[in-house]
């Protein structure tokens, strides 16, 4: 694997990952809850081939800062920031579940930032039905802040209305993967996200769960190739 480097974005230092060619187009990957960036090591090598990719580890988890204030909000300004600390344009975006409720809040908030967007098991930003349990504090040491999965939970409880309404605002290309029945998201609610995000494509991939680019990378990295492919 490569790596691991860190750059200040604000108050805090955010640890990343980067393969491909330095002029290559660049992708900046957001991970789910409790992982960190080294969790897209079976899909990476395939996307490194034709773009320069950073994989984040965002802000409470593996190699970055564990500053104790969590939200989709500080986890996409911690995005936006990171683009513009190391100077890339327009990226291609892609979130799996946590990461992927970042991309598209930052992919509505700041369009001219996003030139493709790939969202992986995303959880629409709705009320979740039945309600997420808030954890407490484990006991022992812990991978990552446990401070960011209550501040998760209780997001998917109540997210910000505009979170939805701004789903309209995505300009960039989207591509949405679902894992199919087997996810815990609901993948009705997933087609509706889609929906509401002009021009998205929605990909389902049977037997993915929650978990499709570990469990069906090459269906994964299949789907994203052909829609990151060059346009003709």
């Amino acid at each position: 694997m490569s790596d691991v480097q860190k750059v200040r974005v604000g108050e805090i230092r955010l640890a990343y990952r980067v393969w491909g060619e330095p002029d290559a187009p660049p992708a900046v990957l957001l991970h789910c809850l409790g992982e960190d960036g080294e969790d897209w090591r079976g899909v990476v090598g395939r996307l490194a081939g034709t773009h320069r990719v950073f994989a984040l580890d965002q802000r409470g988890h593996g190699h970055s800062d564990w500053p104790g204030e969590y939200g989709h909000e500080h986890w996409r300004d911690d995005a936006i920031g990171f683009v513009a600390a190391l100077g890339l344009e327009r990226v291609t975006l892609i979130g799996h579940s946590l990461g992927a409720g970042a991309a598209l809040l930052l992919a509505a908030h700041r369009p001219d930032l996003v030139d493709r967007l790939v969202l992986e098991e995303a959880a629409p930003p709705l009320p979740a039905d039945p309600p997420r349990e808030v954890p407490g504090q484990p006991a022992g040491p812990q991978s990552y802040d446990w401070r960011a999965a209550a501040a998760v939970a209780a997001e998917r409880n109540a997210p910000d209305p505009l979170w939805w309404e701004s789903l309209a605002k995505i300009a960039a290309p989207t591509l949405v993967i679902g894992g199919g029945p087997t996810s815990h998201i609901p993948q009705h609610r997933l087609a509706e996200m889609a929906d509401r995000i002009p021009g998205a494509r929605l990909v389902t991939i049977e037997g993915g769960g929650h978990l499709v680019h570990e469990e069906r990378p090459g269906e994964f990295l299949a789907a994203v190739t052909s829609f990151l492919a060059p346009r003709p």
